[in-house]
């Protein structure tokens, strides 16, 4: 069974818990590809206009994305979050903001875990596929040179034995051979356990350790800040927000979202190219 591992680092673990304190800002969670940027990852005016003065009220707005860090830090920038909070990985890596830091930032939390038995399950029904492993020092390792935006550093090509022998914050497969729906049945015939993963909108798989979701990480950064339950909010489309929008008091679908996502959603907004996550924002104001 995959073991998942908590590398503390000066952070949410070592802080006191902040849950008898009053925290009357609101506590926003924004998902960043399909909800801040569209599928080619632009973002446009109004959505950082309205992201950037949500940011300027105040309130604590945290970017949780699948992204990885490198490919996250870039969206931070642009929304002008220099203080503060990110989930990225699906909850793999949480960072504190702060400009004073040499880099602007450090990891406070990652989650590690043995890939070893989901990947070999997932190579003996899917062996065309393409598999990429972010290891614990965010270094990226590829098959066949697999490379997404989302990884935000290049990846190095290494054989199969290597990604097993590796420890992971962060494992992606993509199939080309294969239809979604062909990919979406060969996940469920594998049966995975000991890991958290979200099927993509193609034919694309993200896993994460075992328990390990945005939501997951932005519970533990809820209780740090003491903000109340109701005071929460998320913004996201895909199924790896799923968790997120059910944990929040206010989750809001993203109009091009799936069936599933707006089920899990309080509410719908417009789709990514009506800048529906600029409307949530500016509502906020």
């Amino acid at each position: 069974m995959t073991t998942l591992t908590d590398i503390a680092v000066a952070g949410i673990e070592d802080q006191p818990n902040n849950d008898n304190n009053t925290n009357n800002a609101l506590m926003i969670a924004l998902d960043v590809d399909g909800t801040l940027v569209d599928h080619d990852g632009h973002m446009s005016p109004e959505v950082r206009s309205a992201a950037q003065a949500v940011v300027a009220s105040g309130h604590d707005v945290m970017i949780a994305t699948g992204r990885s860090l490198n490919a996250t830090l870039p969206i931070i920038e642009q929304i002008g979050l220099e203080r503060g909070y990110a989930v990225c990985c699906n909850g793999g890596v949480t960072l504190r903001l702060d400009p004073t830091l040499e880099a602007g930032y450090e990891i406070i939390h990652k989650a590690t875990f043995d890939p070893a038995p989901a990947l070999k399950a997932l190579r003996e029904r899917l062996p065309n596929a393409k598999y990429a492993l972010e290891d614990e020092d965010g270094v990226f390792l590829s098959t066949e040179r697999f490379q997404d935006a989302s990884f935000g550093v290049e990846s190095i090509g290494v054989d199969f034995q290597t990604m097993l022998d590796s420890t992971a914050v962060r494992v992606v497969v993509f199939s080309s051979d294969n239809t979604s729906d062909e990919f979406n049945e060969a996940i469920r015939h594998i049966g995975l356990s000991g890991v958290t993963y979200s099927v993509g909108w193609t034919a694309w798989l993200d896993i994460a350790a075992e328990g390990v979701t945005k939501a997951s990480a932005l519970e533990a950064l809820r209780r740090k800040l003491g903000t109340d339950p109701a005071n929460t909010v998320a913004v996201g489309d895909g199924r790896n927000d799923i968790e997120m929008l059910t944990w929040a008091a206010r989750g809001v679908a993203m109009g091009q979202a799936a069936d599933e996502v707006i089920a899990a959603a309080d509410e719908v907004t417009a789709s990514v190219l009506d800048d529906g996550a600029a409307l949530v924002l500016r509502g906020l104001l």
